[in-house]
């Protein structure tokens, strides 16, 4: 077969059939999932004067990237499935291999509309949904507001402050704790020098500046010997002051918020800060960005292979491989999530596994169906 085979009304004819057939598929996944508890909020909202009219449309529509990241290999493999099922029950299928057509050929046009797919998958995962979460958080008025806990360190790797905000919003803070630590350090702790507790504190670019602070201080020997009070004070300088800011900002978004550049970032900082536990859970979900998009093609394949099947043959045993293959992969994925996280295994290995496996069950109905 030569790599870039001369277009054929064969070639057309398929590729306008799995595609009406996936489109479909994308539109009733998209249904069902969206027609439960979602429409059925967003109504209650809009009934009750929360939301108006426009607003429900707005948040409903926000909703569709985050499905449609699910649903594109999901539609790739019931579309190729149903398509190549239905050729198999009209003979169509014996017509095309009677002429000469062998199977890489006849899939030919499916690896083109999953590629097709493939590329839309990954540019709404990346682009789409982090804008569609954005903007529902603004419509609904969401601004988040955590705890966080920011530790500077020296070389060695002792503390050197810590930093604990009980409240945060934008580049303002309130009830900002300091522990300043010395280099004093026990077999068992780190010696404190001074504790300030801040009302107010606010990120400066360059440094963080706290207001209306008292300070604790505690001489060498671990006493408290004092308190006083100071009007302002600055803390985390430079580069330190960057870091802890962005870290404090994205504690607060899930990792469907970020784009595909602002995650290698934050990537990036999280194994230079030393945060091995969201580094790996981070670095993992950063590979499922490439590689989720990728089983759209895996699927493709599979739907067809699931969609030969000989005269006399159950079908529907077919669909209910594809029904549960798909809930296999998204009931695994939280939990290749935890295996990344804590370091169980390579945040890698933990993202293309489900690829992988794939791949090994392509192989295996490959060789199933002698084709």
């Amino acid at each position: 077969m030569k790599l870039f085979p001369k277009i054929t009304i064969y070639d057309r004819y398929i590729f306008k059939q799995v595609m009406l057939a996936t489109f479909v598929a994308i539109l009733l996944f998209t249904v069902v999932w969206i027609a439960p508890e979602m429409l059925l909020n967003t109504i209650k909202k809009a009934l009750s004067g929360e939301y108006t009219l426009k607003m429900a449309f707005v948040v409903l529509l926000c909703e569709t990237p985050l499905i449609l990241g699910k649903a594109f290999p999901v539609g790739l493999l019931l579309g190729s499935l149903f398509t190549f099922d239905k050729l198999s029950k009209d003979s169509e299928l014996t017509i095309f291999r009677a002429v000469g057509l062998s199977f890489k050929r006849i899939l030919a046009p499916v690896l083109v509309l999953s590629f097709l797919v493939t590329g839309l998958c990954f540019w709404t995962c990346d682009k789409l949904i982090p804008k569609a979460e954005n903007m529902q958080k603004t419509i609904r008025g969401i601004h988040p507001s955590t705890q966080y806990i920011y530790t500077q360190k020296y070389d060695s790797g002792a503390p050197k402050m810590a930093v604990v905000v009980s409240e945060f919003s934008d580049s303002t803070m309130h009830n900002v704790i300091v522990l300043d630590f010395s280099d004093k350090i026990y077999s068992d702790v780190h010696q404190l020098s001074n504790i300030y507790s801040a009302v107010i504190g606010e990120y400066k670019g360059d440094y963080w500046s706290l207001s209306d602070i008292k300070q604790y201080k505690i001489n060498r020997d671990g006493i408290f010997t004092a308190i006083g009070h100071l009007d302002n004070l600055d803390i985390l300088k430079g580069e330190s002051a960057k870091n802890a800011y962005t870290l404090m900002t994205y504690s607060t978004k899930r990792e469907r918020e970020i784009t595909n550049s602002e995650l290698k970032n934050y990537i990036s900082l999280l194994k230079k800060e030393g945060m091995d536990e969201e580094y790996q859970y981070m670095l993992n979900k950063y590979f499922q960005r490439f590689l989720h998009p990728f089983v759209c093609v895996l699927l493709a394949i599979m739907g067809t292979l699931l969609g030969f099947s000989k005269p006399r043959e159950q079908r529907m045993i077919g669909f209910a491989i594809a029904i549960a293959s798909i809930f296999v992969y998204y009931i695994t994925l939280p939990f290749f999530d935890l295996l990344a996280e804590k370091g169980v295994l390579h945040p890698f290995i933990t993202a293309a596994f489900p690829p992988v496996a794939f791949t090994a069950c392509i192989i295996a109905f490959y060789k199933s169906k002698d084709l």
